[in-house]
């Protein structure tokens, strides 16, 4: 971008060609007012033979997107507008019925921004431009600028700069005429202009210097979130598909009617963000996408079922009501879509153990009755196995500068609907710099997304209302794992978690969590710490690698280090199967004991679990919680530990044809997925999502019979050159959220090389069989 225009064959050649709609003239009188009614023929006759009038308007879209990275986009392709971005000239080309003459003919181009009833120059909403001779001064970046690249005779060829702060919206564009002291006319560009963010550009405020970051974070359509438990990690497949048809269109509609951003402000990028933040999700706006973290979701889509956000953002743009069902990811991937259609760089982050706050006070407190049960309706915080938000990158002028420099970077921005935030269920943008050093109170909700990263977990005995707390166990280290995102350019995890937090056990850490706390005006009171008694040691065992379909076991080591002294142990060991967010337990099994510890001696509770005692319990993210509790005879001492993990499920397998993958050529694709239940699957059911795939393919399954196979095939076109993903999920009657990816480079037809700007929407996908192997 910003490389010098040129004066293009193709623009000179388009007038040789037919297929553009000429556009029908509105004539002005000598006041500058559009006629009222129908002229009669001698005044019509009159204008046009006075007044310079504009036969066709080339909107040399394919060299204009080429040069603002927006070809991808499905209207482009289609011809159906012309998308730019801000702080970048873009041309036109411009025929007049007569030769222009500019020492009597003036030209106005006149932007107004499309759904604003109301357009104003000192809102920015507005702008006439007169073009100047000449392309070398374009003036500031913060204007709007245009001026004549070429005049030959009834041909004009001119660039226009819109400003490096312009709203990002849909403009319109007509283009008045006027012929000294004779009256003047209006012409309706008949195509809508999109205008975009520009990470590109150093004068826009969402301006990314690092080129590869660039390729990753604004141009790809599809990325990998990460799932799982801390102890289980599973990157999924999501097409964020930001260059799908509606999608663009969709967009920029809801920064209006959902977001309901005044025109003025669309072009600031932590309006825009904040305004995301809410509109994704229906609580308070009918936005996008309705969250359902039960396990009923009649009516609606499960979450586990999307494979990326084109589909949804296309069934909204369509009926305009808020799409049945989300989660957490699904919230994340669809706000990443938007952000990267808009042209704000967008990445999207896991973190695990991530700390759901309720009460401001930065740690996470779970009671615990007298029979070590925890007190569902007073523990109102929660850990979820992982949480997904996006983070955003931009300059954040609003928030100066502090000891630790500039805000500028990446800023979190969370749509999943947790807490209300100035009176509306959004998070951020709050810096992720901030955050590290516990700066909570800097705008947007700082001290939520510290929580979530660096909180404390506070273990209470609560014996009833009128008796006082004690704390059973402090734990510093339990929030804030493995805080992850998709690696650029690669296909594999990034670890961002210092980005966030100091080292665990550091002296930075601590100082900063009391910096925090020191800021949060609900910090808990500390009770009765616990007895300071280490002669009895627990330790909790799980293996991380366990297959659904089979059994596992979970194991608790104590061990007496007291060389002279037996002691006696009593407690007891459950499995809970449990959301994803730690909620809504169901018990699996739980198992009491009681050890006669003999010096220097250890012994071992072992908890079996069989797949017909979890099976039914289990949620569709197949999450477990294992907690154990004990009191050591004799003394003051109580152990509580609690701990989650996850069941492995399968990858969809993909196989994809032989030698080379080319644009534009067939190849056959085939998937495959093994039974790993003891029992058959029924009414299984592939989805596939790809670039030119603009409807998912599905492939039905009837059954899959246990250690079976089932296998999809069907041909596919890649429809362009470069980096190409597919990815499928598979859903059953006893086994969902399967999915699996296949990542490969595409190779340009030979005749692609001498035409390189091919159209990308030619793809056709000829869906062929499905199999079953036993």
């Amino acid at each position: 971008m910003g490389q010098k225009w040129s004066s293009c064959k193709k623009c000179k050649d388009w007038w040789k060609r037919n297929d553009q709609e000429e556009i029908k003239p509105r004539v002005r009188n000598v006041n500058g007012n559009y006629m009222a009614g129908a002229p009669s023929r001698d005044e019509t006759d009159a204008a046009n033979s006075a007044v310079l009038g504009v036969v066709r308007v080339d909107l040399c879209q394919e060299d204009n997107h080429n040069e603002h990275h927006t070809s991808h986009f499905y209207a482009a392709a289609a011809k159906e507008a012309l998308i730019v971005r801000r702080g970048e000239p873009f041309r036109l080309r411009i025929q007049f019925n007569r030769d222009y003459s500019p020492s009597k003919d003036a030209i106005n181009f006149v932007f107004s921004v499309a759904d604003d009833k109301n357009p104003r120059p000192g809102h920015g909403t507005l702008t006439a431009l007169v073009p100047h001779d000449g392309i070398d001064d374009l003036g500031d970046t913060l204007e709007w600028g245009s001026g004549i690249e070429t005049h030959e005779g009834a041909l004009l060829t001119v660039l226009i700069k819109p400003p490096s702060t312009c709203p990002v919206t849909e403009w319109r564009l007509d283009i008045d005429t006027k012929l000294l002291g004779d009256g003047s006319r209006s012409y309706p560009v008949p195509l809508p202009i999109y205008v975009l963010f520009n990470p590109w550009c150093p004068e826009d405020q969402v301006y990314l210097e690092d080129r590869e970051q660039r390729k990753e974070y604004v141009m790809h359509d599809t990325t990998l979130i990460w799932r799982g438990s801390y102890n289980r990690l599973r990157p999924s497949v999501w097409k964020i598909g930001q260059f799908e048809r509606h999608v663009l269109e969709c967009s920029l509609k809801v920064l209006g009617t959902v977001g309901r951003i005044p025109p003025a402000y669309r072009g600031d990028p932590v309006r825009v963000a904040r305004a995301l933040s809410a509109l994704v999700n229906s609580v308070d706006d009918d936005g996008v996408l309705l969250g359902n973290w039960s396990e009923d979701f009649s009516g609606g889509v499960a979450p586990t079922k999307w494979t990326g956000s084109p589909e949804i953002l296309q069934q909204f743009h369509k009926t305009q009501k808020s799409v049945k069902f989300a989660q957490c990811w699904n919230f994340s991937g669809v706000l990443a879509t938007i952000a990267r259609s808009l042209g704000i760089p967008a990445r999207i982050v896991t973190c695990y153990s991530s700390a759901h706050d309720t009460q401001a006070s930065l740690t996470v407190d779970v009671f615990i009755d007298a029979n070590n049960k925890k007190l569902e309706a007073e523990t109102t915080d929660s850990i979820w196995n992982y949480h997904v938000w996006n983070e955003l990158w931009m300059q954040r002028p609003d928030l100066g500068v502090g000891q630790h420099g500039a805000y500028d970077g990446w800023q979190v921005v969370d749509a999943t609907p947790q807490e209300a935030s100035d009176n509306m269920y959004r998070v951020g943008p709050a810096s992720v710099l901030a955050v590290k050093h516990g700066e909570i109170l800097r705008p947007f909700d700082g001290g939520f997304v510290f929580a979530e990263v660096n909180a404390d977990k506070l273990y209470w005995r609560y014996n009833g209302p009128s008796q006082p707390l004690k704390l059973l166990r402090k734990d510093t280290l339990a929030i804030g794992h493995l805080i992850s995102t998709k690696a650029v350019l690669k296909w594999e995890r990034e670890d961002i978690t210092d980005s966030y937090k100091h080292a665990e056990r550091s002296e930075e850490e601590r100082s900063t969590m009391l910096k925090a706390l020191k800021q949060s005006r609900h910090a808990f009171s500390r009770y009765y710490l616990n007895d300071n008694f280490n002669e009895v040691e627990f330790d909790m065992e799980l293996k991380d690698d366990i297959k659904i379909g089979e059994n596992f076991s979970v194991v608790l080591k104590v061990t007496n280090k007291s060389s002279e002294k037996t002691h006696l142990a009593t407690g007891q060991v459950n499995c809970d199967a449990v959301l994803y967010t730690g909620v809504g337990a169901m018990e699996v099994k739980s198992m009491g004991f009681e050890l006669e510890l003999e010096p220097k001696a250890s012994e071992y509770v072992r908890l079996e679990v069989i797949f017909e005692e979890y099976y039914e319990k289990l949620s569709s993210q197949a999450a477990f919680q294992i907690s154990a509790s004990a009191r050591v005879k004799d003394t003051d001492y109580d152990y509580y530990a609690q701990d989650d993990f996850r069941v492995r499920k399968p990858d969809i397998k993909f196989q994809m044809g032989e030698g080379s993958i080319v644009a534009r050529k067939e190849l056959d694709v085939i998937l495959r997925l093994v039974n790993p239940l003891p029992i058959p699957l029924h009414k299984g059911l592939f989805t596939v999502e790809g670039p030119g795939i603009e409807q998912p393919l599905k492939f039905k399954i009837t059954e899959i019979p246990v250690g079976g196979t089932a296998a999809a095939t069907f041909k596919y076109i890649p429809p362009y050159a470069g980096r190409g993903t597919l990815l499928a999920k598979f859903t059953s009657k006893e086994l969902d959220d399967v999915d699996g990816y296949r990542h490969y480079e595409i190779e340009p037809r030979p005749e692609d090389l001498l035409q390189p700007n091919g159209s990308h929407r030619s793809s056709n996908i000829i869906r062929r069989r499905t199999d079953v192997i036993a």
